[in-house]
């Protein structure tokens, strides 16, 4: 593995969020890790973002009260902000392969896998493809299928498809030039969520909302043998609750979180404390 680490970001302002680095993930490409460094022998967090999304964007609620217990490794997935750039379709296999990949480089498994919205699905592949590597799983604000019924499907899929068509033949896939920051004031932090969406690839995101409307686990989501947390969005409107319970009710044993906020709940303070009280709960079960 080779790895370069950014420069040094300007500190300023009340919001921590750690300082990030590149590695290579063997012949597949340079990705980005963010990377927390918890107590002696804690557990190990792969915190997996939503779509449009970034780990920073994701996550910088929860970086620091979930320090307090574990050890965190947050990559921008293929695609998004800093992550890996491919000419290939965006499939959420080749994400999850990404992340073990990352894993191996980083030689921090096996981890509790952290899914939100699109890394709900991202998590349950990686566990279906490289189970050594996954010893528990929290599914956040997701499901085990997105598209409920043919209908749904097949709209949202032909959308899609002609969006990504489109895409192919007009947008470049283009790495912006990364602006570190790490210390922000709340009045920053609309120009830094913009600096973080300008770094998106937008033919692999628009790729990548194909990929989600196609995935479901429905066959084999059964099969989980990990302890397992759901934290459901009650007042959700992209990933419907009954959806997100449907998921905990086909994964035996799995525990379910809630918190009244919607399909943007990452964004708000108050998704930190049934965060790490659902990761706490998969650690406990592991022990």
């Amino acid at each position: 593995m080779t790895a370069s680490v950014e420069p040094p970001p300007q500190r300023e302002g009340p919001s921590l969020l750690p300082v990030g680095r590149r590695i290579q993930l063997g012949d597949q490409g340079t990705t980005f890790v963010r990377e927390v460094a918890g107590p002696p022998g804690a557990p190990t967090l792969l915190l997996l973002h939503g779509w449009v999304a970034s780990a920073g964007l994701n996550w910088f609620q929860t970086f620091e009260p979930l320090r307090a217990h574990f050890n965190i490794v947050a990559p921008d997935l293929r695609g998004h902000a800093r992550g890996l750039r491919t000419h290939r379709i965006f499939r959420l296999s080749d994400c999850a392969d990404d992340c073990a990949a990352t894993i191996e480089a980083l030689d921090t498994g096996p981890v509790i896998a952290v899914g939100y919205s699109m890394g709900g699905p991202v998590a349950q592949l990686m566990w279906r493809r490289h189970r050594d590597l996954v010893e528990g799983l929290v599914l956040c604000a997701t499901s085990a299928g997105f598209a409920p019924n043919r209908l749904t499907r097949s709209v949202y899929q032909t959308t899609m498809f002609g969006a990504t068509a489109l895409a192919r033949m007009t947008v470049p896939s283009r790495l912006l030039p990364a602006v570190p920051m790490v210390r922000m004031q709340p009045s920053t932090m609309p120009t830094w969520a913009a600096a973080e969406m300008r770094r998106h690839d937008w033919r692999m995101i628009i790729e990548a909302g194909h990929s989600i409307t196609t995935y479901s686990a429905r066959r084999w989501i059964g099969e989980v043998d990990v302890p397992t947390a759901i934290l459901c969005t009650t007042e959700d409107h992209g990933v419907a609750p009954a959806l997100q319970l449907d998921l905990a009710g086909a994964i035996k044993n799995s525990t379910v979180h809630s918190l009244a906020d919607g399909h943007l709940a990452c964004a708000n303070a108050r998704f930190a404390e049934p965060l790490v009280a659902a990761c706490l709960d998969v650690a406990e079960r592991i022990r």
